[in-house]
């Protein structure tokens, strides 16, 4: 009375087409390949850059922490800096907060 009666449909279209499903996945994997070469790489490629000049911190150089703090870098340990910030005032810092290695001399100016 008032359901209306549901006919299914043939199977027939689907199976005389075997590339149909295949072009409508083309879509969805072509956003993929574009966010990976737009979002995902250059990420990736910003963090090895960051490993690799927070690994080549030595004892002198010039830097520029997360928290905008710029300083000359005093002891370095395996996970933490102290940088010296002003003559004789010295802070202690994670590795990783390093975000900028400057030129020598920037400090003094």
């Amino acid at each position: 009375m008032f359901i209306s009666n549901a006919f299914a449909q043939t199977a027939g279209a689907a199976s005389a087409d075997p590339t149909s499903g295949f072009l409508q996945m083309l879509p969805l994997v072509a956003v993929f390949v574009v966010m990976y070469f737009v979002m995902i790489r250059p990420q990736m490629k910003r963090q090895k850059e960051h490993k690799a000049m927070v690994e080549a911190l030595s004892k002198g150089d010039e830097v520029i922490t997360a928290g905008g703090m710029l300083g000359k870098v005093s002891k370095i340990g395996e996970q933490y800096l102290s940088v010296e910030i002003a003559a004789g005032v010295e802070i202690q810092v994670q590795r990783t907060s390093v975000v900028q290695v400057l030129p020598k001399g920037t400090v003094s100016k």
